[in-house]
């Protein structure tokens, strides 16, 4: 049966949803090139600066070969803004299933390790697909007929971290605990840096969790939090970061955090919930979106953020 004009196809969410998968493996975004070409120029630990050019160099020959970046898969998940009034063949249930298969067939052709597994018996369908995998996460556009997809590949397991402050610890208060996890995590060896570093700071405990990693994953590097106050703490941050000197993958140097994003929401008025991520070297995404017409197109910067996902009114 043939598809109605202006709706977006099952088959095309698919390939397209395959396509951004094998990009997100394979190719470092633009953004983060031109992240670690300056955290390169300014190294000024010899150790550090070969490492970093070993990065580059490791970026450059998985393009040129077609093979992930890391061995390390993470784990594959899915970011679907969908515009207000898109339509999509089969609906939501058809754009999942095809989420899901894309998901299995790329770890099959591109060769990804299968890191999903059930948590108590281990076993793994080896596809990376099961209870909850991938993760599908959305946000909605107003006036708008589109279909973004953004494949990203994060790691699993370690990075990311959470506490609950109170409004008297302050801004020391969240600079304390981002210095915390990045010792945590780097003195033990559980961390790739140099990272983007992202921060939610309020909403309920699961809300800071999410937007934590949305800031690490979905923005670019450079980009900075429309709110002057944020986008303060943000340039704060990765300062704070880089003065720690644990360096590229730990091994000493001038740059710990290639950025560091912060994203906000209206909390209780006792506390002041704080999670952060850290989007490891290994800087995985990609985004397409797909219009109402069928054409495709892909691009580095998610967009995730526009003011309707941050309004703050009613409307």
């Amino acid at each position: 049966m043939a598809v109605s004009a202006g709706v977006i196809s099952q088959e095309l969410v698919y390939r397209v949803a395959y396509e951004a998968n094998k990009r997100a493996a394979i190719a470092v975004p633009k953004d983060g090139l031109a992240a670690f070409e300056k955290a390169f120029a300014r190294e000024t630990k010899p150790l550090a600066r070969f490492v970093l050019g070993q990065v580059l160099e490791n970026a450059k020959l998985a393009v040129a070969d077609e093979r992930p970046m890391c061995g390390d898969t993470g784990l594959p998940r899915y970011y679907v803004k969908v515009g207000n009034t898109a339509r999509l063949e089969g609906g939501f249930v058809a754009l999942e299933r095809s989420l899901r298969q894309a998901v299995a067939d790329v770890t099959h052709d591109i060769q990804l390790r299968a890191n999903r597994v059930h948590p108590l018996t281990r076993r793994n369908p080896g596809n990376n697909v099961g209870v909850f995998a991938p993760n599908v996460d959305y946000s909605f556009e107003p006036d708008a007929d589109w279909l973004d997809i953004t494949a990203v590949h994060k790691g699993g397991l370690f990075g990311t971290d959470y506490r609950m402050l109170f409004p008297a610890d302050g801004v020391d208060g969240i600079k304390r605990f981002l210095l915390d996890t990045l010792a945590e995590f780097g003195r033990r060896g559980l961390s790739c840096p140099p990272v983007v570093i992202g921060v939610g700071l309020g909403g309920t405990k699961d809300q800071c969790m999410r937007l934590s990693k949305e800031a690490a994953c979905l923005r670019v590097t450079g980009d900075r939090h429309p709110d002057p106050e944020v986008r303060a703490l943000e340039d704060e941050l990765v300062e704070l970061a880089n003065r720690t000197g644990f360096g590229v993958m730990g091994v000493g140097g001038d740059t710990t955090a290639l950025d560091a994003h912060i994203e906000i929401a209206y909390t209780h008025t006792g506390g002041v919930p704080v999670a952060v991520s850290q989007f490891c070297t290994a800087y995985r995404r990609a985004t397409a979106r797909v219009s109402a017409g069928g054409e495709v197109e892909f691009r580095d910067d998610p967009v995730w953020f526009t003011p309707y996902y941050r309004r703050e009114g009613i409307g």
